[in-house]
């Protein structure tokens, strides 16, 4: 009778776990179009892609804030935007290598675990949109790139948190094999609204001057439900050009003006 009820207790509280586990899934993300690019870095003079710009476009409940992920030597996913850290270039380098040099304020430079973590705590309005770079090595690097950033989602249960952007387009597909469930948009203006749609892509996020020089997409994509998001969009006039065009998505170096120009 005692293992019986030991079992029974154990069944109930693994239960609750479960139940506080799907709980700590909702999340309602903040009602705008804001796209931190890079984080909310410029304002308060945070380095771009660290941690610090990330809590701070989670502060202003941004509704996403974008960052960068690359893959060093030795596999360690980081964040960065270019392709060298202090003129080490970071696929050739190993991590322990790139961690001789902190961010200006301090960081070291993040992993994408670090990053995802900082990006759920205290978090109840901001997606993390994670642009992740191709590789310089070869097409098949960047395949299991994609793979390895897809998986840390799902390990760190951050699945619900995450949109995935690129510009290599096998990256996105290869993605949506792994996971069909996966929100992704295609950087590059080289595909047709059609294309995207058949592909399983969800959105498109093109170059600002795309859609100023080929407005006829934005119904495209309004017609096939794809999500319109557009960068990197930094002066007032453009911004409020994106707002009357119905945008989902804005992103810009200029999260506070954004907020400014939407509550107009």
């Amino acid at each position: 009778m005692k293992a019986k009820a030991v079992l029974i207790i154990l069944i109930i509280s693994v239960g609750c776990s479960s139940a506080k586990k799907a709980v700590s899934n909702k999340i309602t993300f903040a009602e705008n179009s804001v796209i931190a690019h890079r984080g909310a870095w410029k304002q308060n003079g945070f380095p771009q892609n660290s941690i610090a710009s990330l809590q701070q476009a989670i502060a202003l409940k941004c509704t996403g804030s974008e960052f960068d992920v690359r893959m060093t030597a030795d596999d360690t996913l980081v964040i960065n935007h270019d392709p060298h850290y202090n003129n080490l270039e970071i696929e050739k380098t190993n991590y322990a290598d790139l961690l001789a040099f902190k961010l200006s304020n301090g960081e070291k430079l993040p992993t994408l675990r670090e990053y995802i973590l900082a990006g759920i705590e205290n978090n109840q309005s901001t997606r993390l949109v994670c642009e992740i770079k191709p590789s310089g090595i070869n097409k098949e690097r960047g395949q299991r790139i994609a793979t390895k950033v897809v998986d840390l989602f799902r390990q760190l249960n951050a699945q619900h948190l995450v949109v995935y952007i690129s510009f290599d387009y096998d990256i996105l597909k290869k993605i949506i094999g792994v996971n069909p469930t996966a929100k992704t948009q295609y950087l590059e203006d080289n595909k047709s609204m059609d294309q995207l749609k058949a592909d399983g892509i969800t959105g498109a996020d093109y170059f600002i001057w795309s859609y100023k020089d080929h407005p006829e997409m934005i119904e495209s994509a309004k017609t096939h439900q794809l999500t319109l998001n557009a960068w990197t969009v930094n002066e007032a006039a453009d911004m409020d050009w994106f707002i009357t065009n119905g945008f989902d998505f804005i992103t810009t170096d200029e999260p506070a003006l954004l907020l400014e120009r939407l509550q107009k």
